[in-house]
C-alpha cells in the first residue's frame, strides 16, 4: 500500500475515532474524555487520571512447606550419601494489585491468590504511599481477598452494578502487571457468566470475560467502565504460554461485594447450604424426563435432613428461578446459593410433572444436626465428630454416607478413623444419613464399618 493510500485510510480512522468517542463521552461523570472549548486530542487520560488513585501495587512475603524427595527424608540416606540437612519451608513472594473500595475505612480488594501463603503484605499508591495492610479475610472460593490499611486522603472507587454488564460495553483494566506501576488498557466486554474450565481452586465461577489486556501482576486490579466505577475484579487470563491473547477474566463487581461484606462482619464467609446436588440439563436429559425446555438445574441428589428437603424438594425436580432470578445451569444456581448467607429464606421455582411450583427453604448452617458427641451412638465411635454429606464437600454426588468431620486425637475413634471418612456402611446396611449411622450401630457389640477413604475402601470391624 502506498503512503497516499494509507494517510487516506488515517484520516478515516481518526474521524470514526472522533465519532466514537464523543457518543462515549456523555456516557462519563466527573471524567469528560473531549474538552469542547480547546478542541484538545480525544483521551481517556482525565478518567484514568481520576481513578489511579484507587488501583494499588500489593507486595507480599511468607513462607510455605517445601517440597523435598521422601528419600531426603531418611536419616540414613542423609548419612551415607552425605547429603545436607533440607530445609522444611522456603520463601515465596509475589506481586498484584489492589482497589481501595472504602476510602474511610481503609478497605482494599484484591485476590486470594495474591495474597495466599503471606506472612507481611505492603501496599504501594500512586502517590509514592507504601503502608502495612491486614488481611481481613479471604475466600478462596471466589478468589476474593480483603485488606485494610491505616491511612487517610485515599481515594475510592465507587462500585457498579456488574449485573447491569453487556457483552460490547467498553472496560479498562488498570494494574500491575510484570510489576509495571499502574499499566491501562482498554477492551470491551467479550463475554459473561463464563467459567474457567479445569479450573477446581475457584469453585463459584461467573467471569466477566474481557480483550482489556490483562498480564501476570493484573491480579487483584480494577476492571472499570467508562464512569469510573468498577465492575470486576481482575483474576485469570486464558493463555498457553502465559501472556495476554486477548481472553481475561474478572469477578464481577456484585459478586465481590457480596463475599466482601460477610468478609467484613464476620472476618470469613460463611456459606450455608440448601441440600442439593443439580447437574445441567442437558437436551437428552429434557427429553427423557419429557421437559420441554433446557434452562434450569436438574436436581439429582437431596440430602436427608437438609432445607430442600424440608422443602418437598425431590430428585428429577428442575430449578428454574430463584428468589426471582433465573437459574440457567448448575453453575449457575452454585453461585446463587454460594452467595447466599446462613438464615437467609430463599423462594424456590421448580417444575415437576408439568407444573411448576414455588416454595421457600431456609439457608442452614452446614454444621446443624451434626454429631458431635458420638460416644452417645456407640463408645467405640467416641471422639470422632460425623456430618451429613452436602454440596460443600468434595465427595458430594460420588459415594453416599456420613462424613468423618473430625477425630479427636488418643481418642478411641482415632485407632481407626480419619477427618475426611466418609462411612458408607455399618454392619452390612447401608447408611446414607445421620440417622442411618444412629440406627445401625445402637445397641451392638461391634460395628463392621464400610469406610471410604481416599479413593479407596475397605472394612474394619470395632469391638
Amino acid at each position: 500500500m502506498d503512503r497516499a493510500g494509507s494517510s487516506g485510510i488515517s484520516q478515516r480512522l481518526a474521524a470514526w475515532m472522533l465519532v466514537v468517542l464523543a457518543v462515549m463521552a456523555p456516557a462519563l461523570a466527573g471524567a469528560q474524555i473531549i474538552d469542547p472549548d480547546d478542541g484538545s486530542v480525544p483521551s481517556l487520560a482525565p478518567l484514568i487520571e481520576e481513578v489511579s488513585p484507587a488501583v494499588v501495587n500489593i507486595a507480599t512475603s511468607g513462607m510455605v512447606e517445601a517440597e523435598s524427595n521422601p528419600l531426603f527424608n531418611d536419616p540414613f540416606f542423609r548419612r551415607f550419601f552425605d547429603v545436607p540437612e533440607q530445609p522444611r519451608q522456603r520463601a515465596v513472594q509475589s506481586l498484584g494489585s489492589g482497589v481501595v473500595v472504602d476510602a474511610s475505612a481503609g478497605t482494599i480488594l484484591t485476590n486470594h491468590h495474591v495474597i495466599a501463603n503471606a506472612d507481611r503484605v505492603k501496599v504501594a499508591f500512586n502517590d509514592g504511599r507504601e503502608l502495612d495492610a491486614q488481611v481481613v479475610g479471604s475466600d478462596p472460593a471466589t478468589d476474593i481477598a480483603v485488606l485494610r490499611v491505616q491511612a487517610d486522603d485515599l481515594t475510592a472507587l465507587p462500585m457498579a452494578d456488574s449485573g447491569e454488564l453487556r457483552v460490547g460495553d467498553y472496560t479498562i483494566a488498570i494494574g500491575n502487571p510484570f510489576g509495571l506501576d499502574h499499566t491501562v488498557t482498554t477492551g470491551v466486554v467479550s463475554g459473561l457468566d463464563r467459567t474457567l474450565p479445569g479450573n477446581r481452586d475457584i469453585r463459584l465461577q461467573s467471569f466477566i470475560q474481557t480483550d482489556a489486556s490483562i498480564n501476570p501482576g493484573n491480579s487483584g486490579g480494577a476492571l472499570i467502565n467508562l464512569r469510573g466505577e468498577l465492575v470486576g475484579i481482575n483474576t485469570a487470563i486464558l493463555s498457553r504460554g502465559g501472556g495476554n491473547i486477548g481472553i481475561g477474566f474478572a469477578v464481577p463487581a456484585n459478586m465481590a461485594r457480596s463475599v466482601m461484606e460477610q468478609i467484613v462482619e464476620y472476618g470469613e464467609v460463611r456459606r450455608g447450604i440448601l441440600g442439593v446436588r443439580v447437574q445441567d440439563l442437558t437436551a437428552e436429559i429434557a427429553e427423557a424426563f419429557d421437559i420441554g425446555r433446557t434452562a434450569g438445574a436438574l436436581i439429582a441428589q437431596i440430602t436427608p435432613n437438609s432445607p430442600a428437603a424440608s422443602a418437598g424438594l425431590q430428585a428429577g425436580d428442575v430449578i428454574v428461578r430463584i428468589n426471582g432470578e433465573p437459574v440457567a445451569d448448575a453453575n449457575a444456581m452454585a453461585n446463587i446459593i454460594g452467595l447466599r448467607q446462613i438464615g437467609e429464606e430463599i423462594s424456590i421455582t421448580y417444575f415437576r410433572d408439568g407444573d411448576t411450583t414455588r416454595v421457600r427453604a431456609t439457608i442452614a448452617d452446614p454444621q446443624t444436626g451434626n454429631i458431635d458427641n458420638a460416644a452417645t451412638v456407640h463408645p467405640r465411635l467416641a471422639g470422632a465428630t460425623f456430618s451429613e454429606l452436602n454440596e460443600r464437600l468434595p465427595l458430594f454426588g460420588k459415594v453416599r454416607g456420613v462424613l468423618v468431620a473430625s477425630v479427636k486425637p488418643g481418642s478411641p475413634a482415632a485407632e481407626f478413623l480419619q477427618p475426611g471418612d466418609v462411612i458408607t456402611s455399618v454392619n452390612r446396611k447401608a447408611v446414607e444419613s445421620l440417622d442411618d449411622l444412629r440406627a445401625h450401630a445402637a445397641a451392638q457389640d461391634q460395628l463392621l464399618l464400610n469406610i471410604r477413604r481416599d479413593n479407596g475402601a475397605f472394612f474394619v470391624l470395632v469391638r
